[in-house]
C-alpha cells in the first residue's frame, strides 16, 4: 500500500474517530464511581475557561437541531468529508452520519475539517440497511439526494418534519441499496449550463436550504430542549478544557 494510501486511511480514522453507534461519548459523565450531573461538570470547569469561550458555547448549542441530519454514504475523499461536516457544523446540526460504502481504498485531500468533527455527534453504519432501520425507528424520513425517477426538486420538501438528508459516493452517487430504503429524492435544480455539483457542495446548498426552509416555515432552526442544551454545553466543555478528567477528578477528591 503507498504512503498516499496510509495517510488517506489515517485522516479518514481522524475524522471518525468518535464515532459508533451510538457515538463513544454518548455518555461522558461518569469519573471513577460516580456519574455527575451536566450542571455539576459545567460548573466545575467553568473556572478554567474564559467567560467568552463558556458565552460562545452556550450560544453555538442554542442554535443546534437533530431534527434533520446529514448522513454521507461511501465517500472516499477525505476532503469532501470533511467539507460536508464543515458545512454541517456552521448551519447548526449536530448528529452526522456516515454510511461505509464498499471501496476502502481512500483519497487524501488537503482540505480539512478545521476541527468540526470534535463538535459533531459522528454515527459509523456498516452499511444501507443498519443505517436506514435506525434511522425509521427514530422517525426520520429517508431522502437521497439523487436523480431518480421520482425526484423532486428540494424546495418541495418539508424540513421542519425529521429527515435524514443523504449524500452518496463522489463517482457513483446514492447506492441502489440505499435507494431501496429511502421515503423519497430530491435535486437541486440546476438552470445553468453545469449538470452537477461536487459532493461537498451539494451538501452545502442542500443544508443551507434545509436550515432556510425551516426558518421560513416556523421561524427557528434549533429545537434542542433545555435538558439536551445542557447535556451538549457540558460535552462541549469537557472537549474545551485540557485534561478536564483530572480537574474534576481532582476537584472531587477535594471535596471528600
Amino acid at each position: 500500500m503507498s504512503h498516499h494510501n496510509i495517510d488517506a486511511e489515517a485522516e479518514m480514522d481522524r475524522l471518525l474517530s468518535a464515532g459508533g453507534t451510538p457515538p463513544v461519548e454518548a455518555d461522558p459523565f461518569q469519573f471513577g464511581d460516580v456519574r455527575l450531573a451536566p450542571e455539576r461538570i459545567i460548573s466545575l470547569l467553568q473556572p478554567h475557561m474564559t467567560d467568552r469561550r463558556l458565552r460562545r458555547i452556550r450560544e453555538v448549542v442554542a442554535e443546534r437541531t437533530r431534527t434533520v441530519v446529514p448522513v454521507v454514504e461511501g465517500l472516499v475523499n477525505t476532503g469532501n468529508v470533511s467539507a460536508v461536516m464543515r458545512s454541517a457544523e456552521a448551519l447548526g446540526y449536530q448528529d452526522f452520519h456516515v454510511v461505509k460504502g464498499t471501496n476502502e481504498r481512500y483519497k487524501h485531500s488537503e482540505r480539512a475539517a478545521s476541527g468540526a468533527q470534535q463538535w459533531l455527534d459522528v454515527w459509523q453504519w456498516e452499511g444501507p440497511a443498519s443505517a436506514a432501520d435506525y434511522l425509521h425507528d427514530e422517525g426520520y424520513q429517508i431522502v437521497a439526494m439523487h436523480l431518480h425517477a421520482n425526484t423532486v426538486p428540494i424546495r418541495e420538501l418539508d424540513f421542519t418534519q425529521p429527515t435524514a438528508l443523504v449524500f452518496g459516493n463522489e463517482e457513483e452517487g446514492v447506492t441502489d441499496a440505499m435507494m431501496d430504503e429511502a421515503d423519497a429524492a430530491c435535486v437541486v435544480p440546476l438552470p445553468g449550463f453545469t449538470e452537477s455539483f461536487n459532493v461537498s457542495v451539494a451538501a452545502a446548498v442542500a443544508l443551507y436550504h434545509a436550515q432556510q426552509d425551516r426558518l421560513d416555515r416556523q421561524d427557528h432552526h434549533a429545537d434542542l430542549s433545555d435538558e439536551e442544551q445542557t447535556r451538549l454545553v457540558a460535552r462541549f466543555c469537557l472537549r474545551s478544557v485540557t485534561e478536564p478528567e483530572q480537574i474534576i477528578e481532582r476537584k472531587l477528591a477535594d471535596e471528600e
